[in-house]
């Protein structure tokens, strides 16, 4: 089963970015510990942080006609700050490793885990 799992922004990290501090390269280096750990258990299959989404823009759809919205976006807590794309063997293994990740923002977090669609799901 292979699933996304995503690192929620919070308004610190949409505000400030990442700037290396003491603090952000402590906590860079407990999850690059905790990303070699995924690799060995053969389940991490790509990881990345995602800049603020003041770098972004939004591309919004109706029919024929495209909108662009240059970032920042409102609702930081809605927004993906990082993400990991991992194969594990079920929604309960995936929850397990979250458990075990080290907290990807200086305060409180969230991270979400979401399953892909297989072929078999589109058949």
């Amino acid at each position: 089963m292979r699933v996304m799992v995503l690192v929620k922004a919070t308004e610190e990290s949409e505000e400030k970015g990442y700037h290396p501090t003491p603090e952000t390269l402590a906590m860079m280096a407990e999850m690059g510990r905790f990303n070699d750990e995924l690799a060995a258990a053969g389940i991490l299959r790509m990881a990345d942080g995602l800049k603020p989404s003041s770098a972004g823009k939004r591309v919004a759809f109706d029919g024929a006609v495209r909108t662009v919205t240059d970032g920042p976006f409102p609702h930081p807590r809605e927004l993906v700050a990082g993400f990991w794309l991992w194969e594990v063997k079920d929604m309960e293994e995936a929850v397990a490793w979250v458990k075990r990740c080290p907290n990807p923002m200086a305060g409180p977090s969230e991270i979400e885990i979401r399953p892909l669609f297989e072929a078999e799901d589109l058949s």
